[in-house]
């Protein structure tokens, strides 16, 4: 497997994926963020675990060609991305995955080695059938804990009930300071833009500084780097700010089309800044992802058949995956960033039936994601509609 090429592959999947929840009518004027790479790897171990067309089907909509394609780039992405940097002066990290399954089946050997060796996920055995509500809480306390306690509750009350057979969750944290902290003290509160017209007074972050910005066709994109601990990896937060005040949707939707889109406009050189401005802002949202793959054209791990390789029983033939939940918190603020997501899949048993100076002023909608830079690994993609609301 060409690591290079899966990763690529797969932020081409994140940012389509981006378009259609960023620019989904229910949220699409308001705060979001979320972690593609979480959803990714619980659809990963999930292919895993399918046969058939189901199987086909995640492999295309992955954009991979085999599912140990899919397996190597989680045992990589865990192994050579997440592993905490904190001890060196590099950003806290944490990545895990977790997988519940009811006291009355065993995992496939062939999945399980899977998930032990390449997910590096803890599989307990539970009783979904009498302890629904126990069960729901501890996959909930786990989250909570691999977050730092920004995740409290990925599975919502009575999504998990005694036909529920299988629960796997991943978990992110991320918390990075600036390798140029904001000076606090020149923060000010100034206007920002919103969609409808009108403008609120939000706090922003200025700094006179060099840095990374790069002007392209209608956009801009500004790359703030956070601090690098004893390795190579960099991690950076990009901020693509379109030049119309109402321009975020047309540029999410140009992000999430073009293939290779943002390969190509990464800035790279440091340039001087004349009104430099960018808003402080918290969000925290959620969302349930089988919707909008539904709607992405992946149908049959949804539709009760397929899910034939993950148990040890003639039960798996009914397998279904009934919902996928994700969570994501992101603060920013003059030290760096806060960031943590977490996916459930809940699978239940289906009944019978330039040089010169550059303004970059964040006044106005923008997107922005977390990547490692080495690696191109898009962590977080989210927009900011308005700072005030979290």
């Amino acid at each position: 497997m060409d690591l290079r090429q899966s990763i690529t592959n797969q932020t081409d999947v994140s940012l389509t994926l981006a378009k259609h929840i960023l620019l989904n009518t229910s949220h699409k004027h308001s705060n979001t963020v979320f972690s593609p790479l979480s959803i990714h790897v619980v659809l990963g171990l999930i292919t895993a675990g399918s046969s058939a067309q189901t199987h086909d089907q995640l492999l295309s909509f992955l954009n991979a060609k085999s599912s140990d394609d899919l397996n190597s780039l989680s045992c990589q992405l865990i192994d050579l991305v997440f592993a905490d940097g904190s001890g060196s002066g590099g950003p806290c990290l944490c990545f895990a995955n977790g997988l519940w399954i009811d006291q009355s089946l065993d995992l496939k050997p062939v999945f399980k080695q899977v998930v032990d060796g390449f997910y590096k996920a803890a599989s307990v055995h539970v009783d979904f059938q009498t302890k629904a509500s126990e069960v729901t809480n501890s996959v909930n306390s786990w989250a909570e804990k691999e977050t730092n306690g920004l995740m409290k509750e990925i599975l919502p009350s009575g999504s998990v009930d005694s036909s529920t057979r299988l629960v796997f969750a991943n978990a992110l944290y991320f918390k990075g300071a600036w390798t140029d902290k904001f000076d606090a003290s020149t923060t000010k509160d100034d206007e920002f833009h919103l969609l409808d017209g009108s403008s609120v007074q939000v706090p922003f972050m200025t700094s006179k500084k060099k840095q990374l910005i790069s002007a392209f066709d209608g956009f801009k994109v500004l790359g703030l780097p956070y601090k690098q601990g004893g390795d190579k990896r960099q991690f950076s937060m990009y901020f693509f700010l379109p030049d119309a005040k109402d321009g975020l949707p047309r540029l999410v939707e140009e992000v999430g089309s073009v293939a290779g889109f943002l390969e190509r406009h990464i800035p790279y050189q440091k340039v001087e800044v004349s009104d430099f401005r960018i808003p402080k802002f918290k969000i925290s949202f959620g969302f349930e992802a089988s919707d909008v793959l539904k709607e992405l054209g992946l149908v049959l791990p949804f539709s009760g058949d397929g899910l034939t390789e993950m148990v040890d029983s003639p039960m798996g033939q009914k397998l279904y995956v009934s919902s996928i939940f994700h969570k994501s918190f992101i603060e920013v603020n003059e030290e760096g960033t806060e960031a943590a997501a977490a996916s459930a899949a809940v699978i239940k048993l289906r009944s019978l039936q330039m040089f010169d100076k550059i303004d970059f002023v964040a006044d106005h909608p923008f997107l922005f994601l977390i990547r490692e830079d080495m690696t191109g690994v898009v962590q977080f993609i989210g927009q900011v509609h308005n700072p005030l609301a979290t």
